[in-house]
């Protein structure tokens, strides 16, 4: 038997025994991380009983993300825009004579919706946040830069761990179909470059949401708890992709949102993120052979 077949008759039971070997992993590299997480909330949480007040950060910033997260299902991918959008932008495109152009680039237009909607929805906590707690400091939500290259090893030593999974990954079947999600990708450098631009750009909106925002507001009144309850939605964002993709989302959001309050910024593990996304979409085109030989789709006028 194939390591290939193998690994896919047992699929559905490999997660297991590799969280049990990777969280005990996770817990003795951060542990002192979740520790001091877990002290700092208690201290808050005792000044806030002495002082007879109820913390609202919990009520207000787990209803916005549930919100956003609804909306984005229901409003941000593609029966949205071809039911809305894409009617609107091909009256449009036709008014000003771009129906040609429109054509050619109709999948990537729809792509950008998603992005759109996904960058606009992360970001906007950052916002309400501003005006329903005008005393947090937002930059404490993971967008200080200070020390950010004294961990850049942290970032070294993720990736080191993460290339030899999206290495097994990528031995799924399901792996070289999915990506990338734009599917004319391939078809010049200039699909690959406007996909991954955006595509890249969503991955920030993101961690400043799950990263950033989500465990920021939350450190305070839930400890290291908060770290472990981003993770769930954040693995949950991941269904619909290949399976073992959902499952290492688990320790992702663990290790990258641990990572944020260890090192008290975003920035590290969204360049993890980008570059095995990135890595990703690369090695899905060239085991096709696929990967872009022109600069610009045949038909595109400059």
């Amino acid at each position: 038997m194939t390591f290939t077949l193998w690994l896919e008759r047992w699929r559905p039971l490999l997660p297991i025994p590799v969280l049990l070997v990777v969280l005990p992993c996770l817990w003795l590299m951060f542990r002192r991380t979740w520790y001091d997480l877990d002290a700092a909330s208690q201290r808050a949480r005792a000044e806030r009983l002495r002082l007879g007040q109820v913390d609202a950060r919990p009520l207000v910033s787990l209803a916005v993300a549930a919100v956003i997260l609804t909306m984005q299902e229901y409003y941000g991918g593609r029966v949205m825009y071809d039911r809305n959008i894409r009617p609107w932008l091909s009256d449009v495109c036709d008014a000003r004579g771009w129906s040609e152009t429109f054509a050619l680039f109709d999948e990537l237009a729809g792509f950008y919706w998603w992005a759109i909607t996904r960058i606009g929805g992360y970001l906007l906590p950052f916002v309400i946040w501003a005006f329903a707690f005008p005393r947090d400091s937002l930059l404490d939500l993971g967008l200080r830069t200070r020390g950010f290259v004294r961990h850049l090893w942290i970032y070294g030593f993720f990736l080191a761990v993460m290339l030899p999974m999206l290495f097994l990954m990528s031995r799924q079947s399901d792996f070289g179909s999915y990506y990338p999600f734009y599917r004319q990708a391939s078809r010049s450098w200039f699909d690959f470059l406007a996909w991954e631009f955006i595509y890249f750009f969503q991955f920030f909106a993101l961690e400043c949401f799950f990263r950033g925002w989500w465990v920021g507001v939350l450190r305070d009144s839930m400890g290291s708890a908060a770290v472990f309850a981003m993770s769930v939605p954040y693995c949950m964002i991941h269904y619909g992709k290949p399976y073992l993709e959902a499952n290492g989302a688990i320790v992702a959001g663990i290790a990258l949102g641990s990572l944020a309050m260890r090192t008290k910024s975003i920035y590290s593990g969204f360049l993890v993120h980008v570059t095995v996304a990135g890595v990703m979409d690369w090695t899905s085109l060239a085991a096709r052979h696929a990967l872009p030989t022109q600069m610009f789709p045949p038909g595109f006028h400059r």
